[in-house]
């Protein structure tokens, strides 16, 4: 089944050769959250054409492969939810570009984690999460490997730290803290200046009013959910991370489109990435 983006759908990528099923449940459950469509989407890489090599019979393998994989996971989602009016698609192309370019139209996108090092995180071919994170124009929730359970109070933490795109965070964090029904946490990091005119309580106290004062308009205009704000001292990725320990995904902004590869998120994000145990969801800039 395959249906055109209307720019409310929820695109969630499945990957063939990994358990798809943590990044998909979130998905379906955004979808159903939301009102919205649901897109499951695999792209299977082309073929290599050399003069030494016929790669026919590998890429016609991947491609029934993945096209086997789509009809099972739309299986799973449908009875999840049946309310969620779920579609597949089964592209050409390299995964990532695939996805950043339906990003265009998507309310988001979401991902498994592979944890991939560094390193193959630029060799491998399937590596989604550092381009995607990196340029797609929507959302992206990256889901871990393992459930993520807590017994506190449902929340979600989002970064702040002044910036366009943690405004943008902070909008979309309160927006999906409403259709979730449970509280929100704004956090900022503050990292003491090493040479300073002004004494340290007397900064920290101004990165606390600016704290409220970037929130409280949010806060009214979204007066059922419950906020808390704080300003934290120390390196904002293990700040963040510790802070969304037991959160339902941590949210934060992304700076920029990607670099000049495409392959670049900012310092703080990319060690979310690696070190956060709850999802984490990316909001570029408005």
């Amino acid at each position: 089944m395959t249906r055109t983006t209307n720019g409310h759908d929820v695109v969630v990528g499945i990957d063939p050769v990994k358990n798809w099923h943590l990044a998909l449940a979130w998905a379906i459950d955004e979808a159903g959250a939301r009102g919205a469509g649901l897109r499951l989407v695999v792209a299977v890489p082309p073929r290599h054409d050399t003069q030494h090599v016929d790669d026919s019979p590998r890429h016609l393998a991947q491609r029934l492969a993945a096209a086997d994989t789509l009809r099972t996971a739309l299986a799973w989602a449908r009875s999840r939810q049946p309310a969620v009016e779920a579609a597949s698609t089964l592209f050409d192309g390299f995964p990532a570009g695939v996805l950043n370019g339906l990003s265009s139209e998507a309310a988001m996108i979401v991902l498994g984690s592979r944890h991939l090092s560094r390193t193959e995180e630029f060799l491998s071919a399937g590596s989604l999460v550092v381009p995607v994170t990196a340029r797609a124009r929507c959302p992206v929730v990256v889901v871990g490997d393992a459930p993520h359970v807590t017994q506190e109070t449902p929340h979600l933490v989002v970064g702040v730290d002044g910036s366009e795109s943690s405004r943008a965070a902070l909008a979309w964090a309160f927006e999906e803290a409403a259709l979730r029904h449970c509280a929100l946490r704004a956090v900022a990091v503050w990292q003491p200046p090493v040479f300073s005119l002004h004494t340290g309580d007397t900064l920290f106290h101004t990165e606390r009013r600016l704290l409220a004062e970037t929130t409280a308009g949010w806060a009214e205009n979204f007066p059922d959910v419950r906020l808390t704000h704080e300003v934290s001292i120390g390196s904002p990725v293990e700040t963040l991370a510790t802070a969304a320990e037991h959160a339902l995904a941590l949210v934060v902004g992304r700076r920029g489109r990607g670099g000049y590869t495409g392959m670049r998120v900012g310092s703080v994000v990319h060690g979310l990435l690696h070190r956060a145990h709850c999802p984490v969801i990316t909001v570029p800039a408005v």
